[in-house]
């Protein structure tokens, strides 16, 4: 089973991360770094996904306070996470009431770190 980027991409679109941005700091200019919802594996169970935070050129993703944005994530209405995940349950054909949770901050490089973003079957 696989999540096609395109749908991934179409479920969360590059311009919610200037819309977050604007909503957070009245400017999407001040944001650090670009949001990309990518599909790491799928089974009939479980959806791994990620939010990828890529660092934007002349930006700098380490100074910026990226290991408290699972609970922002979590909350934030122009993310809307939970509609995310109740459009990739609907998609794997699972119940949109499928439970869903965000892991910790991991930094794989200087330029890209990721938030798990997990999805588990109802």
């Amino acid at each position: 089973m696989v999540l096609e980027q395109t749908f991934l991409d179409t479920v969360f679109p590059a311009e919610r991360t200037d819309a977050f941005f604007d909503a957070l700091f009245g400017g999407a200019e001040e944001g650090a770094y670009d949001i990309r919802l990518v599909c790491r594996q799928v089974n009939e169970n479980r959806a791994d996904l990620a939010f990828e935070l890529h660092q934007r050129p002349g930006k700098c993703l380490v100074c910026n306070l990226t290991y408290g944005l699972p609970q922002v994530f979590q909350r934030h209405p122009v993310l809307n996470v939970a509609g995310v995940a109740r459009a990739v349950a609907e998609k794997l054909g699972w119940s949109d009431k499928s439970p869903w949770k965000l892991g910790s901050t991991q930094e794989i490089s200087r330029e890209l770190h990721c938030i798990p973003f997990v999805i588990e079957r109802a």
